[in-house]
């Protein structure tokens, strides 16, 4: 018998993600998502009695105390606001932290609202300098070591070890852009070759630049209510069914193995024992797929493959496969706002198993057990979350 912690994802919006040209900023993406949610939800503004935010950086958008900032912008008043940051995890993080208010008894509807400008406020250059002090800013930042070159470091010993070809990074990189091609909402829906991605230019071996995500502007909200509290038009909604996070020595050297994402194995290993299942129950994931090589990483850490080539290669992992891994397009196609990365993971895992995702990416038979997962630097920190249908007892 399946478990869940009590909590319906009422309602679940995101934003575009792409490159604002248009004079927006990140309090309207904010905004939009918000309200999207809200309305989706049927749940009333004024019953809103807590706000979680998801932001990674003030320097991304030099504004200090986003949480009070925004609140006042949604029109909420007297609630409950804490800010949430924990690098590429942050936006799970928030919802975590939301999950275990409302399981309290405390809060009765919640909203997550995460976002962040990482393309268009900045330049791309200094948005490398401040990804390298999301690292160790002593050892990394400030010697100007990049968040592709560890990547790339821990990628090259899970490499060897898994015998994966630049073949197989290629097709990671086909199968998520092309996923977004039918996605609305997702900044680089392509259709890329081989030798294309092959071709482009090395950033850090073996990393070329059509292995990496894109610096991205976006939002994404959730309105979560206790179960006891829930809209009864809302019968259907997805459920929480269990969390997880943890934490791994920081520098890749001091790991045991800097290949493996361990602090992922364990999130999962927690999630799953809330949830009282297994990780191959899990029938559909968004995985954090910063790099190509990141994905496959996360697959083999959150045990939900036992042979990851293989898998990949057969189409287990495609729409239409086994275990569909990243049909919004993952971060390599979606896109990457930071803050905005993990809500927006958990919103289109919940429109999923509902079965009102996007027409052309959307299973025949809505899965019952979808996985969001996410972490900040070289997975240092690990954060992810179960999703299971309403439906199921």
């Amino acid at each position: 018998m399946s478990s869940d912690l009590g909590v319906s994802v009422c309602g679940a919006a995101l934003t575009p993600y792409n490159r604002r040209k248009d004079g927006s900023n990140f309090r309207d993406w904010a905004f939009d998502a918000f309200e999207q949610a809200l309305t989706l939800s049927t749940v009333e503004l004024r019953d809103i009695d807590a706000l979680f935010v998801s932001s990674e950086s003030d320097f991304f958008t030099y504004q200090l105390n986003p949480a009070s900032v925004l609140a006042s912008d949604l029109g909420l008043r007297d609630v409950e606001i804490l800010r949430c940051e924990g690098g590429g995890a942050s936006g799970q993080l928030a919802v975590h932290a939301a999950t275990r208010a409302l399981q309290s008894g405390r809060v009765k509807h919640a909203a997550v609202v995460g976002v962040d400008p990482s393309a268009s406020h900045l330049s791309a250059e200094t948005m490398t300098s401040l990804y390298g002090y999301s690292f160790d800013a002593w050892t990394d930042g400030m010697t100007g070591l990049s968040s592709t070159a560890l990547y790339a470091l821990s990628f090259q010993t899970f490499r060897e070890s898994c015998k994966v070809s630049d073949k197989d990074l290629a097709a990671i990189v086909i199968q998520n852009r092309s996923n977004a091609l039918d996605n609305p909402n997702a900044h680089l829906g392509r259709t890329h070759t081989v030798d294309e991605i092959d071709q482009s230019p090395l950033i850090a071996s073996p990393y070329r630049r059509l292995h990496c995500s894109p610096l991205s502007d976006g939002a994404a909200a959730l309105i979560l209510s206790h179960d006891t509290h829930k809209p009864q038009a809302r019968r259907g909604a997805a459920k929480i069914a269990g969390i997880g996070s943890a934490v791994d020595t920081l520098h890749l050297g001091a790991r045991a193995d800097p290949g493996n994402f361990s602090a992922k194995t364990s999130a999962m290993n927690s999630a799953c024992k809330e949830a009282a299942i297994l990780p191959d129950t899990i029938e559909i994931a968004e995985i954090y797929d910063a790099y190509a090589g990141a994905q496959l990483q996360s697959i083999q850490a959150l045990g939900l493959s036992e042979s990851i080539i293989g898998d990949l290669n057969s189409g287990r992992f495609a729409p239409g496969g086994q275990c569909p891994i990243n049909l919004s397009g993952g971060l390599l196609g979606q896109g990457a706002p930071v803050g905005a990365t993990g809500v927006g993971q958990t919103a289109t895992c919940a429109l999923l198993v509902e079965g009102t995702y996007h027409p052309a990416l959307q299973p025949d038979q809505p899965p019952r057990y979808a996985l969001a997962d996410t972490h900040g630097g070289i997975c240092t920190t690990a954060a992810v979350t179960i999703l299971k249908n309403g439906e199921v007892a």
